[in-house]
């Protein structure tokens, strides 16, 4: 069901952290720990929230704002069980605390005290929206009152917001029970077309072949997954067609069956909501199924954007090495790593990921775009090698790691391997802005293929038309073709789009220059040298360059260099 609609229909109130309002005692002595409870809340920096606030709230124990902050913190570091003790006293001291609710309702969902959740449902407990229902339907499952759990899915079923959402978890309930007939006729779409994602399509599989359809899941995994390399899926549809018999384990209960719910909610509100949320959710799911490895994957993408990426690649170091997502989670511990400076251990994970899955082109990319990046190109190539000779046939996504290939040839001195890869990339995807700009921008330095290179960058300009360093490219082409005021143009919207970049400045100042506008270039130049950081490209910029024509002007420097003099 469209993303939303689930939002609507869950009538959600955003959680946040309770620290930013609770007031603080003047005279407990701890107020480093608040004020450093309240700092770690305001950059979701859980552990640190953990650890401040169990502080502030031991010098001030009836401070409701203080155990909100530290139960959303348990939850969002996945340790739920943890935050129960807190919830109960936060439940005694107010009435009808959302946050303590759901986790004491999460407590009791995981020890499968499904009269209590019941009760604290019709006492007035509250999650948000149908999840209410929802959650009472899978504990009245539990407490083996099915008629009852069925009617609910019925009434959520009636109304449009919740319908797909009602209908799935009604086609899994009835699969758990044996009425694999009922259920698969839910997943068939007689009553309404279902969205079913990867989880949802196995379970129809699975109920298919409780019926003796074997021939008919089979038909719908491949219409499915025509082209998939998923290991789990291809054993699956090969143990299908060679007639076995499959066992229904989608769901294994009540239990598993709420935490393939909270994994549903969790996905479904992904980007589209408060992503503190999404992460409550998802991390929910976990703790009421550990298995449900798509909602440890939704945390760990949570927490990346949340900035908060050494959680994160923890988050994907526990997927297991068996599980068709283990790829995926590594290149994600990997790029959470990478952005934390780690490059050492992420050349490691990757390496580690190359050589446990040598079949996995992408892992080879990945290991080639860490080297790359630390313009470490000559350890990057052969790994682009080894991507490349995985492919099989020609694809779109593919012109990445050509471009990247080719990266790696051109900074080598490869020119021509490094032409022939950035024209391969273009043979893919022939509108790419960035190999346009990169294969553009090249020829304009070597001085080669002019109106070709003007051509490509700017059907880069009309692909990015607000990205600096392609009107920088553009500028810079005119100016190489001698269409001076042309390129003073594209060069001074290329520096308004990135006032700061050294580059630009010095293109700028020799483009003001070619027309004559000797103060404005010696202005621009200054500025070039004033941006200059550590992290410049010095042989592009060549400060010392800059310098001389400070020193004697454009026209000498190019005499100097035996180049083309500006041909005014």
């Amino acid at each position: 069901m469209p993303h939303s609609r689930i939002a609507r229909a869950l009538g959600l109130s955003v959680f946040v952290l309770g620290l930013a309002t609770a007031p603080m005692r003047a005279d407990d002595g701890l107020a480093g720990a608040y004020l450093a409870a309240r700092s770690a809340d305001q950059n979701a920096d859980y552990v640190s929230v953990v650890e401040y606030g169990t502080r502030a709230l031991a010098a001030d124990p009836e401070n409701t704002g203080l155990m909100e902050g530290l139960i959303i913190a348990q939850i969002g570091l996945g340790r739920i069980g943890d935050a129960v003790p807190v919830a109960r006293r936060l439940d005694g001291l107010t009435e009808a605390n959302q946050v303590a609710e759901l986790v004491l309702l999460a407590d009791a969902m995981q020890r499968e005290d499904w009269d209590g959740v019941v009760a604290q449902i019709e006492g007035g407990a509250s999650v948000g929206g149908f999840l209410d229902q929802m959650i009472e339907a899978w504990a009245l499952i539990g407490a083996g009152q099915m008629s009852r759990a069925l009617a609910l899915f019925d009434d959520l079923a009636s109304d449009p917001g919740t319908r797909q959402a009602a209908l799935i978890q009604k086609a899994l309930a009835l699969a758990l029970v044996g009425d694999h007939e009922g259920s698969a006729q839910i997943f068939s779409g007689e009553e309404e077309v279902l969205n079913l994602n990867r989880a949802g399509i196995v379970a129809y599989a699975q109920v298919l072949s409780q019926l003796e359809r074997n021939p008919d899941a089979v038909s719908l995994l491949e219409t499915a997954f025509p082209d998939t390399n998923d290991a789990e899926l291809i054993t699956l549809r090969d143990e299908l067609a060679a007639g076995k018999p499959i066992a229904f384990n989608a769901v294994a209960g009540p239990r598993e069956g709420l935490g393939h719910l909270f994994y549903e909610v969790a996905d479904s509100l992904a980007g589209e909501t408060d992503p503190g949320l999404v992460l409550i959710y998802a991390r929910i799911a976990e703790y009421l199924e550990p298995t449900t490895i798509g909602a440890t994957l939704i945390a760990a993408s949570v927490l990346e954007e949340m900035d908060n990426h050494a959680l994160a690649a923890d988050a994907y170091a526990t997927v297991p090495a068996d599980h068709q997502a283990y790829p995926q989670a590594q290149l994600g511990r990997a790029t959470a790593l990478r952005r934390m400076n780690r490059v050492e251990e992420v050349i490691a994970v990757l390496s580690d990921l190359v050589a446990e899955r040598p079949e996995l082109a992408l892992a080879h990319a990945a290991l080639g775009d860490t080297y790359r990046f630390e313009q470490r190109f000559a350890e990057a190539q052969p790994h682009y090698d080894a991507a490349i000779a995985l492919y099989d046939e020609d694809r779109p996504a593919q012109w990445s790691v050509y471009f990247a290939r080719g990266i790696t040839f051109e900074r080598a001195g490869r020119w021509d391997e490094a032409e022939r890869d950035f024209r391969k990339a273009l043979e893919l995807f022939p509108d790419q802005p960035s190999v346009l700009n990169y294969l553009g921008y090249s020829y304009v330095e070597r001085r080669e293929n002019l109106d070709e290179a003007l051509d490509m960058i700017q059907r880069a300009v009309a692909e990015r038309p607000y990205d600096g360093y392609i009107r920088d490219s553009l500028g810079w082409v005119y100016y190489r073709l001698g269409r001076y005021q042309e390129a003073v143009e594209e060069m001074e919207r290329a520096v308004e789009l990135m006032p700061i970049d050294p580059v630009l400045n010095d293109h700028l100042g020799d483009t003001y220059w070619s027309v004559g506008r000797v103060r404005e270039a010696r202005f621009q130049w200054k500025r070039a040298l004033s941006f200059v950081t550590d992290e410049t490209n010095l042989e592009e910029l060549k400060p010392d360059r800059i310098r001389r024509k400070l020193e004697v002007g454009l026209d000498v420097v190019l005499e100097e260099e035996g180049g083309e003099p500006l041909t005014r």
